[in-house]
């Protein structure tokens, strides 16, 4: 016979009487269940077959519901009454090993990437801010000339390498490129061949942080990352000198990541 989840809450019932009758008969019972087999046997209409049986077996005992979450709740409140907190009590941070009582909650590190195109190069520069707000302004040239689009990935890239090297576990990423954004977010498709590799191996590097937020800012509003770019650029970059990153995207099938070679003058 198959039984409704709470016929066979009746059914459990019925065997804790027969297994412990002496029991039932000299106490008032406490029933904590999800639900009450009580109520569901004495509102039927009509009562025939094993429901009678039942409504009969269960009038005979003391037997009180009580709903399986109540009896959750007032387990907290019964410990908190039986452990009260002095009112002189304050926090310590000097717990030698024992569970520390609070954490202390960091703000994320931020990180902006901008793509450039020269007339004979095109490189990327990134500026990264960290929790005491100091800024790292970093640049590099491309080998090779790309899209701008592909200059902002790698751009990401090699922040994203540098953030993991040194450890950061939460970091807010700005740029004003909506593609890019979108494309890690999942809401644009990266149609164009040429971008694919970039954007696994990112994606790839975004899942070793703990927690990342991707922003988008209309370049209008950017300024703050157009700054920290134009500024690492600069600071890279002099009137008689330069400085290239050999960086080579392998595709992710032949189970290669991309590389950044050292700088070089």
């Amino acid at each position: 016979m198959n039984y409704t989840p709470v016929e066979k809450i009746c059914l459990a019932l019925l065997y804790a009487i027969k297994k412990l009758r002496h029991y039932f008969e000299a106490y008032t019972i406490k029933l904590i269940s999800r639900a009450d087999p009580m109520k569901f046997v004495m509102t039927r209409s009509v009562l025939f077959g094993h429901l009678t049986r039942w409504s009969i077996l269960f009038n005979q005992y003391e037997i009180t519901y009580t709903p399986q979450k109540a009896v959750k709740g007032q387990e907290l409140a019964n410990f908190l009454a039986d452990h009260p907190l002095p009112t002189e009590w304050e926090l310590s941070d000097e717990f030698p090993d024992k569970d520390v009582l609070f954490i202390e909650e960091f703000p994320p590190w931020k990180m902006f990437f901008n793509g450039f195109a020269r007339r004979n190069s095109t490189g990327a520069g990134v500026g990264l801010i960290s929790l005491e707000r100091q800024v790292l302004p970093l640049s590099f040239v491309l080998d090779e000339t790309c899209s701008i689009n592909a200059a902002e990935y790698q751009a990401l890239i090699f922040c994203l390498e540098m953030a993991i090297e040194i450890k950061i576990l939460q970091l807010e990423i700005y740029s004003d490129s909506k593609l890019i954004i979108n494309q890690l977010l999942g809401s644009y498709e990266v149609k164009k061949e040429d971008l694919l590799p970039y954007h696994q191996y990112a994606s790839g590097l975004l899942e070793k942080f703990d927690q990342v937020f991707l922003n988008h800012f209309p370049r209008e509003e950017n300024r703050k990352a157009d700054a920290l770019a134009n500024l690492a650029t600069t600071m890279a970059l002099g009137e008689n000198e330069s400085t290239k990153a050999v960086y080579q995207i392998h595709p992710v099938a032949d189970g290669r990541k991309p590389s950044v070679g050292l700088p070089t003058r």
